[in-house]
């Protein structure tokens, strides 16, 4: 009997376990979605470590409900600042009248998977579950209470513990009023029973209903009928975020098992409601989903004629350009089709906006963004062909006309790192600026063309020569101003790839240390590199050569918003210069000082092991001996201090491995002191020195660190405690 319940209480720890595991990645990846929105947006990685200071449960808050909330920030957070943060969301909480049992700022603090857990539900229960399901019929009808979340169940895992009774009228309330939702909308129409928010979503059915419901077109239930769990569970995830733009909280390994975890599939299945209001109301619910799927299939009739336009818009091009007429009858027919192509421009841009948040295409749009593609460059090249036929040398003049137009509506694709920016940016300023050294001898020549309107006597196409003036009159206005804006963004990034670096190169020095030698080679190479590649004086000329690009930038007939854009980006860069040259700076005196604790302790070790033992044998010579050996006390309880403050601030700074060892030693060494010390005392004479130095070997001679070293990863300011 013992066997079999400490079986079935494995079971259940497990059980439990694998729940609140899943709660947590569910949590988390809730809480990301709503972050991102954040001015600058948060990242939770770790739900149990990153909630710990309180920043980011505030960020939450704040987003969730619109409003500023007073947080402690910075690179020296401390608990009691953690502690401040926490208490000041769960005062916002119970400022909107949502009880918390037993959830308290120190059990958020040391991150409590139970406590936390139970936090972040009742938030999702008051702050998603409870909005989005305020407007159901079912809700009105159940709901009585005050408060929707006046408490939770305790028993079900990832919840703080609570009174059984506690169990809210509003969680059973939202959780019939969300299954009647989804029974009435979704699944009772397909023939498929869903009874809870477990087991019945495993096989996806379920969620394959829901969208169904959302966008029937999106779904064949005859194929989802015919799959695997796994299969299914993936396909309505994935199409739920790639065609609804719902997060993606859920993975099939977390629902397809026994006992899927209630709570997240509850916050997952929420997020549907957004895209399905009010659907009790049945009648006046399916005329809107009869006007939604009406406007979806006049959108596609819509995008395939434009798709069979641009087929036969581009066979016209290839058929117009293989003609043998005159050149100017072929620039008649190109400009013809590009008024064609101007004016369906605007339409084709509106229907070709994404659809969904993550800026996807749907299946039909990408199509005719295909069709699009494929006929604006049947166009460049045939523009490109007609200005090269023209006789020479205008044709050369045509033909380093669109190079230089190229180069100036060139897009500069933004690499991942800075440096990599820059210099692809230098690479296009370099090329462009190669273009415009033909710029004043081709003016020149197409100016006297122009004129002439002929090339040697042979007549040009007016239509084609003046639309040819146009683009060389923007191309020599607009060329300037593009390279300084260019020069700006290059040096901008140069600048940003600078301070990556530096503080890449901070966080490899701020760290928990070894011992001395490994000490030593971190100073090198700190030195080696500030010194080596003039580091500060490398900023300065950095930044000095940004702000003159800026100055030239803001000065070329730069926008109101462009101007704050610049302004905002030197004022920050700025900032966050000060702080880092700082924290560099001192990174020195900070390795030093590792150092030479690391021989003060070195050598007050040694010599107070030989003296130890010295001593220890002299408690058996006579005592005149002894009264003349101890007469240099004085002398080594100083050394022991020495010892022992070395040692403490060695164990505060250093990597754990290292701290134990010193731990170990240290409180061996100082047992060995403190007997001593009980067996000199009595040493009549010997006595009179101590009494002379008792504010010394009464806090010394018994190893208590009174001294420790606040050391943080960003700061090498030492705080004594």
């Amino acid at each position: 009997c013992l066997l079999q319940m400490n079986k079935r209480r494995c079971r259940k720890e497990l059980s439990q376990n694998e729940q609140e595991a899943v709660q947590k990645r569910t949590f988390t990846k809730w809480i990301n979605s709503h972050l991102a929105k954040h001015k600058p947006p948060f990242e939770v990685n770790d739900l149990f470590e990153d909630i710990k200071d309180g920043v980011k449960l505030l960020a939450l808050l704040e987003v969730l409900s619109g409003q500023r909330l007073p947080c402690e920030q910075g690179r020296q957070l401390k608990r009691i600042h953690w502690v401040s943060n926490i208490g000041t969301a769960l005062k916002f909480l119970e400022g909107r009248k949502i009880k918390l049992v037993n959830i308290n700022a120190t059990d958020i603090a040391d991150g409590r998977p139970s406590i936390v857990l139970g936090l972040i539900w009742t938030i999702i229960l008051y702050f998603q579950i409870e909005e989005l399901t305020s407007n159901l019929a079912a809700l009105q009808a159940l709901s009585s209470s005050a408060s929707s979340v006046d408490s939770m169940a305790s028993s079900e895992t990832g919840s703080p513990p609570m009174k059984r009774k506690g169990m809210t009228k509003f969680q059973g309330n939202a959780k019939k009023a969300m299954l009647r939702w989804v029974q009435s909308t979704a699944t009772k129409r397909l023939g498929i029973e869903v009874k809870d928010f477990g087991p019945s979503w495993r096989s996806g059915l379920a969620f394959h209903s829901v969208i169904h419901a959302i966008r029937p077109d999106l779904v064949d239930m005859d194929i989802v009928r015919k799959r695997s769990n796994r299969e299914n569970l993936e396909e309505a995830f994935s199409v739920a975020e790639n065609e609804l733009g719902i997060p993606r909280l859920l993975d099939p390994e977390d629902v397809d098992v026994d006992k899927p975890d209630e709570k997240s599939i509850m916050t997952y299945v929420a997020q549907f409601l957004k895209h399905y209001p009010d659907p009790h109301q049945s009648e006046t619910d399916g005329q809107q989903e009869e006007v939604r799927f009406s406007a979806y299939r006049e959108e596609r009739k819509v995008l395939r004629e434009v798709k069979i336009w641009l087929d036969q818009l581009e066979r016209d091009i290839l058929r117009a350009q293989g003609s043998e007429e005159s050149l100017t009858d072929r620039y008649q027919a190109f400009k013809s089709f590009r008024v064609q192509y101007e004016m369906r421009k605007k339409q084709i841009e509106s229907l070709l906006q994404p659809v969904h948040k993550d800026g996807k295409l749907s299946v039909d749009q990408a199509v005719v963004k295909q069709a699009w593609d494929h006929v604006s460059v049947r166009l460049l090249d045939w523009h490109i062909h007609l200005d090269k036929s023209l006789p020479d040398p205008l044709g050369v003049i045509g033909a380093w006309l669109h190079r230089a137009e190229l180069s100036l509506r060139e897009d500069i694709p933004i690499q991942q790192a800075h440096e990599e920016t820059a210099n692809i940016i230098l690479r296009k300023l370099e090329q462009h600026k190669e273009v415009l050294k033909n710029l004043e001898g081709h003016r020149q020549t197409f100016q006297q063309i122009h004129r002439d309107r002929s090339v040697n006597g042979v007549p040009v196409p007016p239509e084609q020569l003046q639309d040819m003036a146009e683009r060389f009159n923007f191309v020599s206005t607009s060329s300037h101003i593009h390279l300084i804006k260019n020069e700006f963004w290059e040096m901008k990034y140069r600048l940003m790839a600078f301070l990556m670096l530096a503080e890449s190169k901070l966080k490899s020095w701020i760290i928990k240390y070894g011992r001395r030698d490994s000490v030593e080679l971190l100073l090198q190479n700190y030195i080696a590199f500030i010194e080596g590649h003039k580091f500060f004086e490398q900023y300065e000329t950095t930044f000095q050569t940004l702000k003159q690009a800026a100055d030239s930038y803001l000065k070329s007939g730069a926008s109101a918003e462009e101007v704050e854009g610049v302004n905002k980006f030197l004022s920050d860069a700025t900032a966050q210069w000060k702080n880092l040259s700082v924290e560099v700076r001192s990174v020195r005196s900070m390795l030093e000082e590792v150092i030479c604790n690391w021989e003060k302790y070195s050598s007050t070790v040694a010599s107070l092991q030989a003296w130890l033992e010295d001593a220890e044998k002299m408690l058996n010579q006579s005592e005149s001996d002894k009264r003349e050996f101890f007469r240099n006390l004085p002398h080594w309880i100083q050394q022991h201090m020495d010892m022992n403050d070395a040692g403490n601030f060695l164990i505060e700074t250093c990597d754990e491995t290292v701290s134990r060892e010193l731990k170990q030693q240290l409180l061996l060494l100082n047992g060995r002191w403190r007997e001593l010390f009980v067996k000199v005392k009595h040493v009549r004479r010997v006595t009179s020195h101590l009494s002379a130095h008792s504010t010394l070997h009464i806090k010394h001679f018994v190893f208590i660190p009174q001294v420790r070293v606040s050391f943080t990863q960003h700061s090498h300011n030492l705080v004594f405690h």
